[in-house]
């Protein structure tokens, strides 16, 4: 039996899983199945940061308690404030990851398994080093970004959301994959803790292929694919395409080496895995695009848009068939603590006898 299934683009496959299976069936839906899906999710929506039982933090703590009995996983977005050119917002990072754990909040709460949100931790990231000197682009060092997230997640941890996606849309992947590591090596907490690289987790939708609905050139950055998910999700007025212009970077080698924000063409190295091969952003692309940004349209979104709501739905489906509200996987399969030893630590906060997870002593490195 295969392990792949095919499409009509043969350099589109999806392995023979649920997820495979879930993408092929986004992949072959007609635009009206699209849409039929986004209005599940009520695509397109206002932003609703500041909106009172979105977020944890605007949620009344015993609303949130209940929701949390429900349904205790947890969506970390994550962003930057970096230049995406003079047509949209340096906040736009951040509203991508904001609008698409909304959107499957909202879809959440009509099952009554309300999934819970946090406010973004880092609306200012890291960079790798060609963004340096770029006007609109704030630099975090790495270290505090780390710190940041880790005490982001042993906080969490800490009030019993124990099962942990964090979701990202800018170029500190790195980062963030340490991050989760060392707060692993530092505290070894029995959860699920996951990174999601949002755009590179359905890296097939953003394939430019034949068909109206298509993206028309490979995503990079502050481009049409991401102007196009702008132009979908955003507020009104966070997107000016009659600014847009368009840039390509400049290369001291030959192509082939090193691939695109969603690896899309099976290259030996990610974008991230060197320096020097081309020219910083500050000589060769100083508008903060890299990419055809006038090509963008809300329409070319729908699809990758339609195929990460129904993924992340799948995802906190499944980690909560595997481990209902409350549990978590088996101790001393997970971590090298005992289970007797985080017997209190696992009960729920503030319940009798619970102790915070700030009085567990360390193990890790």
């Amino acid at each position: 039996m295969s392990m792949w299934i095919t499409t009509e683009h043969p350099a589109i496959v999806f392995e023979d899983t649920e997820v495979g299976r879930l993408k092929k069936k986004i992949w072959d839906a007609s635009e009206e199945e699209i849409d039929r899906v986004l209005v599940k999710y009520e695509v397109p929506s206002p932003s609703e940061l500041g909106r009172p039982g979105s977020y944890i933090q605007t949620t009344v703590r015993a609303e949130a308690i209940k929701n949390r009995r429900k349904n205790d996983v947890v969506l970390i977005p994550v962003g930057s404030t970096e230049n995406h050119g003079r047509h949209t917002v340096s906040g736009l990072d951040t509203f991508m990851v904001t609008q698409i754990s909304e959107a499957v909040r909202r879809y959440s709460v009509k099952q009554d398994r309300p999934v819970n949100l946090t406010l973004p931790p880092l609306n200012y990231g890291g960079h790798p080093y060609h963004h340096i000197g770029m006007p609109g682009t704030v630099i975090m060092p790495e270290d505090v970004v780390r710190e940041t997230l880790i005490n982001v997640m042993l906080g969490l941890w800490n009030d019993g959301f124990r099962k942990q996606i964090i979701i990202n849309n800018h170029g500190q992947l790195w980062i963030l994959e340490s991050a989760l590591h060392e707060f692993m090596y530092r505290y070894q907490l029995p959860g699920v803790f996951q990174m999601l690289d949002w755009h590179r987790g359905v890296r097939e939708f953003f394939f430019p292929v034949e068909r109206p609905d298509s993206l028309e050139t490979h995503f990079i950055h502050a481009d049409e694919s991401e102007t196009s998910v702008a132009l979908l999700m955003f507020p009104e007025g966070m997107v000016d395409t009659s600014l847009a212009e368009e840039a390509q970077g400049k290369a001291f080698l030959p192509a082939g080496h090193f691939d695109t924000s969603v690896d899309a063409h099976r290259r030996p190295h990610r974008w991230s895995e060197g320096e020097g091969h081309f020219a910083i952003e500050l000589a060769a692309t100083p508008a903060g695009v890299v990419g055809k940004p006038a090509l963008a349209t809300a329409r070319k979104a729908k699809r990758p848009i339609a195929a990460i709501l129904s993924y992340l739905t799948l995802a906190i489906e499944e980690i909560l068939e595997a481990f209902p509200p409350g549990k978590v996987p088996p101790v001393e399969e997970v971590t090298l603590r005992t289970a007797e030893e985080m017997e209190p630590y696992l009960k729920e906060p503030g319940s009798e006898g619970w102790k915070s997870v700030y009085s567990l002593p360390r193990i890790g490195l």
